[in-house]
């Protein structure tokens, strides 16, 4: 096979063209979580849900270190966005997430 046909193909920059975005943005219709379950595993499973949030919304925000995500800071943006401050725990989890999605 000669060398010219596996070269790939060029891809597209989007820094060129504009990225449709879905506007307005609405959230994701909510479910009710499956009965049955114990109830650690309700308090975890928002646990993870909340700190997921907050980190996106740090990230959005600039933070994108975890050493600059205080407690102070990360209970700040849960009420910009409207959440209940979280628990140290909760924070805790926040900071692993930004740590280990780079």
């Amino acid at each position: 096979m000669p060398a010219a046909a596996l070269k790939p193909l060029p891809t597209q920059s989007t820094a060129n063209r504009p990225v449709p975005l879905d506007r307005p943005y609405t959230p994701v219709e909510k479910r009710p979580l499956p009965p049955g379950r114990p109830r650690e595993w309700y308090i975890s499973h928002n646990r993870r849900l909340k700190a997921m949030r907050l980190a996106i919304a740090l990230l959005d925000s600039g933070v994108y270190v975890p050493n600059q995500a205080r407690n102070e800071t990360i209970r700040s943006t849960a009420e910009l966005i409207g959440v209940h401050p979280p628990s140290d725990t909760t924070c805790h989890m926040v900071r692993a997430l930004m740590r280990y999605t780079r």
